[in-house]
């Protein structure tokens, strides 16, 4: 299954280093772009178009589902499972996703019930995603 991480705004220094190295860790294929636009809405249509076709979309929303790690270890392995190929993660910029882009996912997923700046969720996406895959596979990076 292929990764893929759309995210408004560029990242520099350390949170691009930390997005660079989980990165790294992941094993498989994950494709990064970072979009930009004017508006919210020119936003939200840049996310859309950069979706790969056929993609499983997951929205990063605030009031999205809260998963532990092993749940959403779970919900990536039967995901995996059913066939899908290309598993998308959208990110918005500091205003959010548009509504026309919570319509095209398929899941919503929530970082918890803070709310964080939309540079360090993509570094704790990545870091999560990581922990999944060693999860699955029975590594011990994750304890409980």
């Amino acid at each position: 299954m292929k990764l893929h991480l759309l995210a408004l705004g560029r990242l520099r220094g350390a949170y691009a280093e930390l997005c660079a190295e989980y990165a790294k860790r992941l094993t498989g294929s994950i494709a990064i772009r970072e979009l930009s636009a004017a508006t919210q809405k020119a936003e939200g249509e840049a996310l859309l178009k950069a979706l790969p076709a056929k993609a499983f979309v997951v929205a990063l929303d605030e009031h999205g589902k809260d998963l532990s790690s092993r749940e959403l270890a779970a919900k990536l392995q039967a995901w995996q499972d059913q066939g899908v190929n290309d598993l998308a993660f959208l990110i918005g910029g500091a205003d959010g996703l548009t509504d026309e882009v919570k319509a095209r996912a398929q899941f919503t997923l929530g970082l918890g019930h803070k709310t964080w700046p939309h540079k360090l969720a993509r570094v704790m996406l990545l870091e999560q995603l990581y922990r999944a895959q060693q999860i699955n596979t029975g590594h011990p990076y994750h304890r409980d």
